[in-house]
């Protein structure tokens, strides 16, 4: 029996972070499509793709880091761009996921709106989503497309190892992460902490408590992401006020809202490891590990050559 030849691979680059799909069609050795992407005079976002995508895996490199609306729609219009014009599958590489803080109803009146934005991403036609430390995982069970959900502890494990720090303690910054930390102190073979928090309102959280031992060692914070710092200063704090001898952080996303980078250099950090998820101008001392090739294996894998 005669196998059918795959379509061809397009790596379509959106508008939010050009860099990383440069790296990617580096790592893949294919050319890039680039997309037009602007705006009518009254503001609408207006695309276009003007290379021939039929039959083609479209793949569109467009994570939806802030602006995240402005993105999050270019995303939708490309999928659909490219879905008109005969792709054979479209797949979201989108490794910094917008609004999927926002995965469940706090209170009556609220949306769902995690939920809402993979609902409309599968309306336009996204086949398939590759995303890096979603938020929460368990989003990941109510969208409606197939989801690769990528982690990044197999970029991150082995430069924590090589720091050589013994007597680490690996922190939850808040309940939410603890599931993600004891991965980290499983591969380590550390202690694991935590820290109790409360959170008066959006984009606001106050360390209340260390929940373990961490007098006289080295403490590493764990978190998926670092919006406005605010998390990442006050586990610090208290850690450090619990007896801690010095803290390290790391984060996926390196999204550092207004005022995020001054109040995490603030915090005295020893070592900070993020990645280039959404692109990033490092402070000195801060380590941006790529994430190209792992996006790279990933590609591969869908595209059934691993």
């Amino acid at each position: 029996m005669t196998s059918l030849p795959r379509p061809s691979l397009k790596l379509l680059a959106g508008n939010s972070h050009p860099a990383l799909a440069e790296e990617l069609a580096r790592e893949l050795k294919v050319p890039l499509v680039s997309a037009e992407v602007g705006a009518f005079a009254d503001g609408e976002i207006r695309v276009h793709v003007a290379e021939d995508v039929r039959d083609a895996d479209v793949f569109i490199v467009q994570p939806t880091h802030p602006p995240v609306n402005e993105h999050l729609l270019v995303l939708a219009l490309l999928a659909d761009a490219v879905r008109a014009a005969g792709a054979a599958r479209v797949v979201g590489v989108v490794p910094y996921f917008g609004y999927a803080r926002q995965d469940q109803r706090s209170r009556p009146g609220d949306p769902r709106s995690a939920r809402v934005v993979g609902q409309l991403l599968g309306v336009v036609g996204l086949d398939h989503l590759i995303t890096l430390d979603l938020h929460t995982p368990a989003l990941e069970s109510a969208l409606p497309m197939p989801t690769t959900l990528l982690y990044g502890d197999e970029l991150f494990l082995p430069r924590v190892r090589s720091w050589g720090l013994a007597d680490l303690v690996i922190v939850a910054p808040d309940a939410g992460g603890m599931k993600r930390a004891q991965r980290y102190a499983v591969a380590l073979g550390t202690r694991l902490a935590g820290i109790a928090k409360t959170r008066p309102g959006p984009d606001l959280a106050t360390a209340v408590q260390v929940l373990g031992e961490v007098q006289g060692c080295p403490c590493l914070i764990v978190d998926d992401m670092a919006s406005t710092g605010r998390t990442l200063a006050s586990a610090a704090d208290a850690l450090r006020q619990a007896g801690a001898r010095e803290v390290h952080a790391i984060f996926t996303h390196a999204v550092l809202a207004p005022g995020a980078t001054e109040r995490i250099a603030s915090a005295g950090f020893g070592k900070i490891l993020t990645t280039d998820s959404v692109p990033i101008n490092p402070e000195p001392g801060w380590e941006v590990v790529p994430i190209a090739p792992l996006l790279a294996r990933t590609v591969r894998h869908l595209l059934g050559e691993t």
